[in-house]
């Protein structure tokens, strides 16, 4: 129900309520249908309240109103390039806030780059992306080049991890997690007893659970998104596999308690691409205003509304409706009071602001442990 009031409020904003006057839109782009729709949702919830407040304090040019466009790329790197040209057809949108995944924002990415339009994702955490060089991209988290490493020290140093058995999901975000945690794993004296990959969408990993408990690792560790993580955790128990669970930041959103059930889910460890938002003194405001809006806080909808927020302050800056000079104002931010605090970004178009988190499943909800170290 809150997912379709959601899109039925930017389907309002993008028709500006029934008037006519001029607009300039920021896009939005995340899975909103399928399996990952509710991390989409909330990123996009958090986006809504960005525009939203925009929107209270009156015209974001002169004679000019804000609207969000949201469209929904299904987790697809297809359907995220067809997003994307659909985003940079329309002369009125100057910037964009998406997309979730790597493989979808990796694509896409060229074609903003090409229509020289600002893109800020809140989420997609590869350092291959900004590694292209492209001088519109822009990202609110921190990348898994050190959310890798900062989940083997923990499992090695904290929890005592010695056999270590690695799934991905075969995605840029999932690979590519996976290699970085390999890596650090391989310097600190843990035994990496195998890797290998499930493919997106699948439900029955009961071959693998079964072959890797032959292993009779003490670690499993899964570098994907939370519908196949649950399963796992799931699938893990009745095939007898005891080994510790642990796994990047595509696991953590409230379904996959729901879908793995709390007593799947219970000790496992995730790490996150930031901090809980809750402990955040400058982030008190936005948790109390989405809570009041939206309720429970996405997994992500803090990382959208900065994003969003940004993208905001680049067209105020820029003074026009026009998207190079959106992109010239973002060029110049310094210190921009974001929700994390200062915030600013590096020549590559990363946040400098770079935070892992570790948190545990407890009594079927996510516990935060500690700030994490990469190194």
């Amino acid at each position: 129900m809150r997912r379709r009031a959601a899109l039925a409020l930017v389907a309002l904003l993008a028709a500006g309520c029934g008037r006519s006057q001029p607009v300039v839109k920021i896009g939005f782009v995340g899975p909103l249908t399928g399996d990952q729709a509710p991390v989409g949702q909330g990123m996009l919830n958090g986006a809504i309240l960005a525009v939203e407040q925009a929107k209270a304090q009156g015209p974001i040019l002169p004679g000019l109103e804000v609207e969000l466009v949201a469209l929904d790329d299904q987790r697809s790197p297809t359907q995220a390039v067809s997003a994307a040209k659909k985003l940079v057809a329309d002369p009125d949108v100057v910037a964009v806030v998406g997309h979730l995944n790597s493989s979808c924002t990796m694509p896409a990415s060229a074609v903003y780059h090409q229509a020289g339009m600002l893109q800020i994702t809140p989420v997609s955490s590869n350092p291959q992306i900004s590694r292209q060089g492209f001088e519109t991209f822009y990202r609110t988290c921190a990348t898994d080049d050190l959310q890798g490493p900062a989940a083997a020290l923990f499992a090695v140093r904290e929890l005592g991890a010695r056999r270590v058995f690695i799934l991905d999901d075969m995605t840029t975000y999932g690979r590519g997690l996976a290699n970085e945690f390999k890596r650090k794993l391989k310097g600190l004296g843990a035994e990496l007893l195998g890797h290998e990959g499930i493919p997106q969408g699948d439900k029955d990993f009961t071959p693998v659970l079964t072959k890797i408990k032959a292993y009779e690792p003490d670690l499993l560790y899964f570098a994907g998104m939370f519908p196949e993580g649950a399963l796992l955790m799931k699938q893990r128990l009745r095939v007898g596999l005891t080994s510790r669970f642990m796994g990047g930041d595509g696991l953590y959103d409230a379904s996959l308690i729901t879908l793995a059930t709390p007593e799947a889910a219970e000790g496992a460890y995730i790490t996150t691409i930031g901090s809980d938002v809750r402990q955040i003194p400058t982030a008190q405001a936005f948790v109390r205003a989405y809570e009041a809006r939206f309720g429970p806080i996405g997994a992500y909808s803090a990382y959208a509304y900065e994003a969003a927020n940004i993208a905001l302050w680049a067209v105020r800056t820029a003074g026009a409706k026009d998207r190079g000079a959106v992109l010239a104002a973002m060029k110049g931010l310094r210190d921009y009071p974001g929700i994390f605090g200062p915030q600013n970004f590096d020549v590559k178009g990363d946040s400098l602001i770079k935070v892992i988190g570790i948190f545990t499943v407890r009594d079927g909800r996510f516990e935060f442990v500690k700030t994490a170290s990469w190194d």
